[in-house]
């Protein structure tokens, strides 16, 4: 016999109107989207548990080869310390590399039950303008991210710890940020869905207390 579906567990798919957010953090060859190189890119899918608090499933990530003729800005591969023509940075083409990174990200909204991926970065705007340039010279037609919402852990690193750098705004969360690895994808994208994470379950506890507050005012 069936089990009957408990209707109290907290759904992702019922938290953000239908999206699973999706931390997303490039390092590239300047600030041009449209004409300077996608060089990494790492993606951090998040998930709810029964408590309704979010945490970070699995990274994926992969280093890309620069498209034909991207600019590469000298100052931006010193901050990123990224050498494009290092053949062990095992770099996959532009469409290979959304391939790889595109598949995790619908495997994780279909098992999250939500109908499409919502980016979630600091300073959001350009991880989501690089991704979207990719997705335009690669024509790809699997996109599984929203083309222009998102939300900015900026904002909210501001709104709940007065902290709008990166660094500074993941201290503030009660996390550890070693600077000496920022400005990889991967340890950016993970501070940044710790940052977001405990923003989202500030909220969720401070909701859980006005709960148990009404219900006892009601008892």
């Amino acid at each position: 016999m069936e089990t009957p579906e408990n209707n109290n567990i907290p759904r992702m798919a019922d938290r953000f109107r239908g999206f699973l957010p999706v931390v997303v953090d490039v390092e590239t060859g300047g600030f041009d989207a449209e004409h300077d190189a996608l060089l990494e890119i790492a993606a951090v899918p998040l998930a709810m548990d029964a408590g309704g608090y979010l945490h970070r499933q699995p990274t994926v990530s992969t280093h890309v080869e620069p498209f034909p003729g991207a600019n590469l800005d000298p100052r931006s591969l010193e901050i990123t310390g990224i050498d494009p023509d290092n053949p062990l940075r095992g770099a996959l083409a532009e469409q290979l590399a959304l391939d790889l990174i595109f598949k995790v990200v619908r495997e994780a909204v279909r098992e999250a039950g939500c109908q499409r991926a919502i980016l979630v970065g600091h300073n959001a705007a350009f991880d989501l303008g690089f991704l979207n340039q990719a997705v335009r010279r690669t024509g790809h037609k699997r996109n599984p991210f929203h083309p222009f919402s998102c939300f900015d852990t900026v904002s909210f690193g501001g709104l709940a710890y007065g902290q709008t750098v990166l660094s500074k705004a993941v201290l503030a969360a009660g996390h550890a940020f070693d600077s000496s690895e920022a400005h990889s994808a991967v340890y950016d994208a993970e501070r940044t869905a710790d940052l977001f994470c405990s923003v989202v379950n500030r909220w969720r506890q401070l909701e859980s207390i006005e709960q148990l507050h009404a219900g006892l005012d009601a008892a």
